[in-house]
């Protein structure tokens, strides 16, 4: 399984940008997924996640922000950031998991750069 994310690039402060995460159709509709981030020298954390029946969860950093939601036209999920900040310049990974034949598959984009900066 493949995941495939664009939309990153460089922005001014409170500008929006649309990160999307393309993945292949199978298991689409049992996957949970999730964004993730990391910044230079700090550990990856959680963005957002969604659930496969479309429940979400955010950090308390980006509540009110960022928006995750379910593409199915590319079987992945969207995360929409507004009024962005400098902190939250990273690199965003996109994560999805299911469960087959009882494991739980886990798979990871290659990652997209997102700057904030004036």
């Amino acid at each position: 399984v493949q995941l495939v994310e664009s939309g990153g690039g460089l922005v001014q402060p409170g500008e929006s940008l649309r990160l999307s995460c393309a993945a292949s159709r199978n298991f689409f509709s049992i996957s949970a997924f999730g964004w993730y981030r990391q910044a230079p020298g700090k550990q990856r954390e959680l963005v957002a996640h969604i659930t496969d029946g479309g429940s979400t969860a955010y950090a308390d950093s980006v509540k009110g922000r960022f928006t995750i939601s379910r593409d199915n036209a590319k079987n992945g999920v969207i995360l929409q950031m507004n009024s962005l900040k400098p902190e939250d310049t990273a690199v965003y990974y996109c994560h999805r998991s299911y469960v087959f034949a009882g494991n739980t598959i886990n798979n990871w984009g290659q990652g997209t750069q997102v700057t904030v900066s004036s």
